[in-house]
């Protein structure tokens, strides 16, 4: 089974991988937490959400146990777009992030698209921007 996404109902997962099982979590926008703070274990709600939608889409897990579950938290924009921009105010300082789970997989094009830019000096595409960024979370990326 491949690495599966369902973006209508915001639930990924992962097959078994090294013997620790199949994993299905959520991937939606959440509160602004501080992860120095964050508590990591899962709530009941969210809990019982992933587990409706296991037993649905795949009825032979429908009573299988949790044999582990924890938050993982990233960082993200309000679009679900990456953020990379300059500085409003300091020219010599780039603000690079909002990957999400998909930041490492993308870090080396990431890295070497900010590097063009440093070196060309052409702006950053304007989805990427600052500007495009909101405090309103409207995710249009997936």
């Amino acid at each position: 089974m491949p690495v599966w996404v369902d973006f209508a109902e915001e639930i990924y997962g992962v097959p078994d991988f090294k013997g620790r099982g199949f994993k299905a979590a959520l991937d939606r926008h959440g509160p602004e937490v501080d992860p120095d703070s964050l508590d990591r274990v899962p709530s009941a709600a969210t809990m019982a959400l992933v587990r409706e939608f296991v037993g649905r889409r795949f009825p032979a897990l429908r009573d299988a146990p949790v044999v582990a579950s924890e938050v993982c938290q990233y960082e993200n924009t309000s679009s679900g777009d990456f953020l990379i921009d300059r500085h409003p105010e300091l020219a010599n300082v780039w603000m690079v992030g909002g990957g999400s789970g998909h930041g490492f997989k993308h870090a080396p094009a990431v890295g070497e698209y900010v590097a063009a830019r440093i070196a060309d000096g052409k702006p950053v595409e304007a989805r990427f921007s600052l500007a495009t960024k909101q405090k309103v979370q409207e995710r249009t990326v997936f």
